[in-house]
């Protein structure tokens, strides 16, 4: 069965949510999801997986340093080839996932857009959204 690794970093809450929701979307076609804090995530399942989806807040007019580092980390996964999404919350600016789909696309992973931006904390709307990003993704592997 494929398998979608959602990994995110998350300061108030709003990206895990948007993170849980993608999951949830990607589990309603039935192809495997693990949602893990970036903290928690290792290269081997980054490997593993068919797909990634990367989420962080906007701090600052930029992904937070922690996951920008982690996502420079994943070339040694050789994630060339994998599908991708990129996500994330922010208060004024929206930045973050941007700047995620760019370095995704430099590893070589095809980025589905357009790229999630939720502002504040997602409504239940948002949250519908980010379920349909997770059948997106789980549909271009049924495909694949």
């Amino acid at each position: 069965m494929p398998k979608v690794v959602v990994v995110y970093l998350s300061t108030s809450g709003n990206t895990k949510a948007m993170a849980d929701a993608i999951a949830e979307g990607v589990e309603s076609r039935n192809v495997a999801a693990s949602v893990m804090n970036f903290h928690e995530a290792r290269i081997e399942e980054i490997k593993s997986a068919d797909a990634i989806a990367i989420g962080s807040s906007t701090f600052y007019y930029k992904m937070l340093p922690p996951m920008e580092k982690f996502i420079d980390s994943l070339s040694k996964a050789n994630v060339k080839g994998k599908t991708g999404a990129a996500f994330g919350s922010y208060g004024w600016s929206g930045e973050a996932p941007v700047m995620i789909a760019e370095k995704m696309r430099e590893l070589g992973i095809n980025v589905i857009d357009p790229v999630l931006r939720i502002q504040y904390q997602p409504t239940d709307k948002d949250l519908e959204e980010c379920k349909r990003l997770g059948k997106d993704l789980a549909n271009k592997l049924k495909k694949a």
